[in-house]
């Protein structure tokens, strides 16, 4: 494990193409391990573990300051790949936005939301897809674990076959190595909505000089095509693919994972030349 000011981060990988794995969560510190371990064939691959809560609130500006001090950091002057799963996603295009001479390619995984309408997608998707006994589960959970930084979790674990189509047993999205940081969550995704609501985002997405590929599963409760139609007016150069038999994590997921990893080195490796 290294550390760049605030920011801890691993590496994997030696060459000489740089990509910058960013979990999503927000707070979901480890999660992008296996989409670094999965790229680091071909690239180099930082894993930043994104800052906890401290003494002040959380912010995104916050996560954008500590990415771009491990990108000033690096020897090597070009441009580094940005690949961010879900929330990981979203920082991606906040950094591109914030910094745009210094962030190379996008690629968004599961990319969350941008608008009031796709969230409310997303829950409805999610409704639908709550059976009896995981809403059982979910209420017994609720009144019996105050603690939010342990309930989230097992929440996540519940509500899991609601987010994916076909999971690979052995490849679980359980490399959050440390207590999760319910305040770390909260406080980050709360500046995010306020920074949606104040019409920063996606509305300064028009700075981004990226190329951006969006990668969603067609099983994601997130809704693709919305993000889609919410982002393209803003990002010059944009591509979508849809994954099929594909839920919210496509490393995880039986009919997708070996397209997916294939897709993405390609277009990676594109964007190097």
């Amino acid at each position: 494990m290294e550390r760049v000011g605030a920011l801890r981060f691993r590496v994997y990988g030696s060459s000489e193409r740089t990509v910058v794995a960013l979990h999503g969560g927000p707070a979901a510190v480890g999660a992008a391990a296996p989409i670094a371990e999965g790229l680091s064939d071909c690239f180099r691959v930082f894993e930043p573990w994104q800052r906890g809560s401290g003494s002040r609130p959380l912010t995104v500006s916050d996560h954008i300051a500590d990415l771009h001090a491990l990108i000033s950091s690096r020897r090597d002057q070009r441009r580094p790949a940005l690949v961010g799963h879900s929330w990981g996603a979203m920082l991606a295009l906040a950094y591109a936005t914030a910094h745009p001479c210094h962030a190379g390619p996008l690629v968004l995984i599961g990319c969350g939301t941008f608008d009031p309408q796709s969230r409310a997608r997303l829950l409805e998707t999610l409704s639908e897809r709550t059976t009896a006994e995981i809403k059982r589960q979910l209420t017994e959970l609720a009144a019996g674990c105050p603690d939010p930084s342990e309930r989230m979790p097992r929440e996540a674990a519940l509500t899991d076959a609601l987010y994916t189509y076909a999971p690979i047993d052995a490849v679980l999205d359980d490399r959050i190595e440390e207590p999760f940081d319910a305040l770390a969550h909260t406080q980050t995704w709360s500046d995010m909505l306020r920074l949606q609501s104040e019409g920063v985002y996606p509305g300064q997405f028009t700075l981004i000089e990226s190329p951006v590929l969006m990668l969603h599963g067609d099983y994601d409760p997130h809704p693709g095509e919305m993000i889609r139609a919410c982002l393209a007016p803003y990002i010059a150069r944009f591509e979508y693919r849809q994954l099929e038999e594909c839920g919210h994590s496509p490393w995880r997921e039986r009919f997708a994972r070996e397209g997916f990893f294939g897709l993405l080195r390609e277009w990676l490796c594109r964007q190097f030349g």
